[in-house]
């Protein structure tokens, strides 16, 4: 099976005088099962739907959008694999200089905003074709979100872009029903009735069983309303639990309908049955995204984890959409069979590794809890901790021929893990699918933070790693623990980094690269970012939003960093934490005198060591 066509000439080749649709992308164009782009127009294609694929076009120049003329059911618009600006930009809100997801990594192949600007382009050159967003841009700012970047609630990209529907979520289901709907013959505004949509109408008279939610106008001047309205939306992400919700502007209203239903195994299976070619078109030198996930395998989607920061949350659900043994043993075996396949598979996981079901058999009758969490503060009695499915597929993988080692690099939950009585897969995890070190993510060691990140308390992250310690040795292993960290984080103040950095200390480890919270739309931290409370309880947190605090918090993390001792001099003094400067054991830091009589002494060692290199 040939690449989709991405340009008129490969479109003609390819026999289509006219397509069904044109996929308009921010990324480079990877025919590849861990990329939106390439699901949806394969899906597409394999329900009898022609597509032409216009990656990453100049936005300048209005006959890259004409190239293949009118499509005959509307225009469908991504911004790719990450939002635009997350894509663009760092936390401190400056330009990266490399784009995995463009040719050989470079940077300014897309505009901001990617979304809006490509839909606004389509809209005036083709004003009488509907064109359809979708894919994580649209679908985390599909309601009024703070925006990290203006620093200002946005409207719903929906009413920005100006775009006739948005589609969130998992969209293999979505996009089927809409090209139906659009087959038919029904107009794009007349589609109102398919899950995983968002629609703009004037007159909502018709809309039932509904919530309506504080208006942008109230949300966008009030911080209380705000956070109202996220509770709200973040109490209705599940598929069966969740009510219809409305969004007033001023003249318009933004309608959301149910989201998607998670995908049964079947469709799963499906899914990753497609003929991918797994690889970048051959246009192009070199994709750098592809490298993690080329040799990859996904095996379940949703996360009931449902970590603050995290916008899968809101995107994918909480309730676990999983694929066959069977369907995932013969995805290994085609990637055995690929030319630069070296025998290690990269990761069989998801955005949970270890969550190869649903959290409990009740998701499947009544969904996700609205008010209540899986896995914090503690763990619902209900939930079922079972690795034994994942634990077959992985010694399934790892069997067949032309196999040497199969790792597992999707994050796993050491909490869900260590609540297992059963040390199966502990056992396994530690002998067969570790690479060196293994990555686990308890973010940050203080409870304050803990609790408003929804991650459990240090003391469960002790044992683990006492527990992860022991089975190394058991096993006669040397393998590292990399724990992930992050600073200025809603709830951390400087007192909590201080708590973080005497840890640091305490367990010898100095993280080489340190996370800094960064306010994405679509999760609860953001909320609190913006707000300043907690949507949960309505409750005031402390937030660290200036430059030098947030520069002080990421020092402490790396506090041995001489280009940081005054950072977290300051921090410690600011803190009256001065007992931490000093020659003490639990000292961070000597006093600076000292410090620079080291530093003299050190540079006279090191003059004198070369004088009697060159002697």
């Amino acid at each position: 099976m040939a690449f989709l066509p991405t340009s008129r000439a490969e479109m003609l080749e390819q026999g289509f005088e006219q397509v069904d649709f044109i996929y308009v992308s921010g990324d480079a164009y990877v025919d590849h099962p861990s990329f939106g782009t390439a699901i949806i127009t394969r899906t597409l294609q394999a329900f009898g739907y022609s597509c032409a694929i216009l990656a990453q076009p100049d936005w300048h120049k209005d006959d890259e959008f004409t190239q293949f003329g009118e499509p005959r059911l509307g225009f469908l618009v991504s911004s790719g694999n990450i939002d635009s600006m997350v894509n663009h930009y760092s936390v401190n809100k400056r330009r990266r200089d490399k784009d995995s997801y463009s040719d050989d990594g470079v940077m300014g192949k897309r505009p901001d905003r990617a979304v809006i600007v490509y839909t606004q382009i389509l809209k005036r050159l083709f004003p009488h074709k509907p064109v359809l967003i979708g894919g994580i841009e649209a679908s985390l700012r599909r309601l009024a979100h703070y925006d990290y970047w203006d620093d200002k609630v946005r409207r719903s990209i929906l009413i920005d872009s100006q775009a006739d529907l948005l589609m969130y979520g998992m969209g293999e289901n979505t996009i089927i029903e809409v090209a139906d709907a659009l087959n038919s013959g029904l107009a794009a505004k007349d589609i109102c009735f398919i899950r995983g949509t968002c629609w703009k109408t004037k007159d909502i008279q018709y809309v039932s069983d509904a919530l309506i939610l504080p208006s942008f106008e109230e949300i966008a001047s009030d911080v209380y309303a705000y956070a109202k309205s996220f509770k709200i939306q973040h109490e209705n992400i599940d598929a069966i639990a969740a009510q219809v919700l409305i969004e007033p502007y001023d003249g318009w209203y933004v309608v959301q309908n149910q989201p998607p239903l998670p995908l049964t195994q079947e469709e799963m299976d499906f899914t990753y049955s497609l003929p991918y070619e797994r690889t970048f078109h051959p246009k192009y030198h070199y994709i750098p995204a592809i490298e993690e996930v080329q040799f990859s395998i996904v095996s379940n989607r949703g996360c009931f984890g449902s970590c603050s920061f995290c916008a899968i949350t809101h995107h994918q659900g909480r309730v676990i959409s999983t694929r066959s043994k069977e369907s995932i043993v013969q995805e290994a075996k085609t990637i055995t069979e690929m030319p630069n396949f070296k025998g290690y598979i990269h990761d069989v996981g998801g955005p949970t590794a270890n969550f190869s079901r649903t959290a409990c058999d009740k998701q499947k009758q009544f969904g996700a809890c609205k008010k209540k969490e899986c896995l914090f503060p503690k763990p619902c009695g209900n939930m079922s901790v079972d690795h034994s499915r994942y634990v077959e597929i992985l010694r399934a993988v790892r069997a067949l021929p032309k196999i040497k080692k199969v790792f597992i690099r999707s994050g796993i939950r050491y909490d869900y893990l260590m609540y297992d009585e059963d040390d199966t897969f502990f056992n396994e995890l530690i002998q067969h699918h570790i690479s060196g070190q293994l990555k686990v993510a308890p973010e940050h060691i203080s409870a304050k933070v803990l609790d408003k990140m929804g991650k459990p308390r240090k003391e469960l992250y002790l044992k683990f790693v006492q527990r992860y310690e022991e089975k190394n040795r058991q096993f006669q292993k040397n393998q590292f623990l990399v724990p992930y960290l992050m600073s200025s984080h809603p709830g951390s103040d400087l007192e909590a980094a201080i708590e973080l950095a005497c840890y640091l200390k305490k367990i010898h480890y100095i993280p080489k690269q340190v996370q800094d919270f960064y306010p994405t739309p679509g999760t609860l931290s953001t909320a609190m970012y913006y707000t300043g409370m907690d949507p949960r309880t309505m409750k005031k947190v402390y937030v660290a939003k200036t430059y030098e605090e947030k520069a002080m918090q990421r020092a402490l993390m790396q506090f041995t960093y001489p280009q940081n001792y005054h950072l977290v001099e300051k921090a410690l003094r600011q803190a009256g934490r001065e007992d931490l400067i000093g020659f003490q054991p639990k000292c961070l830091i000597k006093p600076q005198n000292q410090n620079q009589n080291q530093n003299r002494r050190h540079q006279a060692k090191s003059r004198f060591k070369r004088k009697q290199f060159k002697r």
